[in-house]
């Protein structure tokens, strides 16, 4: 036992932080998130309030009176783990971990699992912590496009051709953050069916699996391969960014090794927002009864903008999730163009070239209604009113 534990704490050694690439994603928000007038940036729905929570789960004030602040559980109390399970078709909470999001849930994962020199696939664009946790590790990373001419729909031969019997790790996110592409159960199934073919790992970021507009939600990909990881939060479709709880359902050996490397980190949650995160989670529909309407008619919104704006602007319309991936092919330099609409029009997108694709602008419409209205008028005055070439004399207004 204490040979392993030093192998794993050599291994974390060797896999560290200081190398891992710049976040571009949280670098851009850092700059503006707080202080910018609209934001349609973001990938999840509204955000709820402590009083709105209370209300909507039956969290009472004697309830969080009676709370102690003891240290809680390195997988999280039972109580969680219990409903985690259950809201993702489990009976077993001895296969789940809570963790502080779902970015420590991928982080430890990876580490735990991944050394240098593995293989690993993972979707292009992507969600930073999705690619380079394991290019930090020195992993050998290929990519799995999604191309913007096929509708983004992942092409499965593509991904055949790709795995190999040194394939360690297959890393993938439906509904997918940006685009809003999803699969079907079938291709779902074909996705495990060849990862499991050569007994690689499968991690199924689920962030957004309950925010569908076209299918019912997909089975949690850890209930059908027993090397399957997913990953979920209550950031996306609860509006609970703030919270920071996340979880992964895992093997229990999978769950052991990432409680070692936790031991150096986080520890474990607050008592606090497990209560919290319990109830939200035992009430999950009567959270998302309310917010689903909302992106929906939000979505019908951008489906109009975008047609008025046709000259300007492509889409692929999304199945799931609260972003799309516009595409821009007439703006030279959409970094400047982002730069300008915050700085000069109050509104903030995220420019592509934060999931390494110019020309494309994350769109999230999982907020206000108003205000998506408000920023896409202003995006729309923008690209009629200006020379886009010569952006910086553009005026949105």
């Amino acid at each position: 036992m204490i040979e392993k534990l030093t192998a794993n704490a050599s291994n974390w050694q060797k896999n560290s932080i200081n190398k891992i690439a710049p976040a571009l994603l949280e670098n851009w928000l850092r700059d503006y998130y707080f202080t910018t007038e609209i934001d349609i940036s973001g990938s999840g729905v509204e955000d709820f309030s402590l009083a709105e929570i209370r209300k909507h789960v039956g969290i009472t004030q004697q309830e969080l009176d009676n709370l102690v602040f003891h240290d809680s559980p390195s997988l999280g109390c039972m109580g969680l783990r219990q409903a985690i399970a259950r809201n993702c078709g489990s009976t077993n909470p001895e296969r789940v971990m809570a963790t502080n999001g779902s970015s420590e849930a991928i982080f430890l994962v990876m580490n735990a699992l991944l050394q240098p020199g593995d293989k690993v696939i993972v979707l292009d664009p992507s969600y930073h912590s999705l690619i380079h946790i394991a290019e930090s590790i020195g992993c050998q990373i290929e990519r799995w496009h999604l191309r913007f001419e096929q509708q983004f729909v992942p092409n499965i031969e593509e991904l055949k051709s790709l795995v190999t019997p040194d394939t360690r790790m297959v890393i993938v996110n439906f509904p997918h953050n940006p685009t809003g592409v999803s699969v079907s159960v079938e291709t779902q199934k074909e996705i495990i069916d060849i990862v499991a073919s050569v007994e690689a790992y499968l991690v199924w970021d689920a962030a957004f699996a309950e925010l569908t507009h076209t299918n019912p939600p997909l089975p949690d990909a850890s209930l059908l391969y027993d090397k399957a990881i997913s990953t979920g939060t209550l950031s996306k479709a609860y509006g609970l960014p703030g919270l920071r709880v996340g979880w992964c359902l895992a093997s229990t050996e999978v769950l052991e090794r990432c409680v070692q490397l936790r031991d150096y980190t986080t520890l474990a949650l607050s008592p606090l927002v497990e209560l919290i995160a319990q109830r939200v989670i035992q009430k999950a529909d009567n959270l998302l009864n309310i917010r689903l309407p909302q992106i929906r008619t939000n979505l019908e919104i951008v489906a109009e903008w975008v047609d008025q704006n046709k000259e300007f602007v492509k889409w692929v319309r999304p199945q799931g999730g609260v972003t799309t991936f516009l595409y821009f092919p007439d703006i030279p330099d959409i970094e400047t163009f982002c730069h300008y609409l915050v700085n000069s029009c109050g509104v903030l997108v995220v420019p592509g070239t934060c999931f390494y694709h110019p020309n494309y602008v994350r769109l999230g419409f999982g907020g206000s209604t108003v205000k998506l209205k408000e920023g896409l008028s202003r995006i729309s005055t923008l690209l009629k009113n200006s020379n886009i070439s010569s952006i910086q004399n553009s005026k949105c207004d």
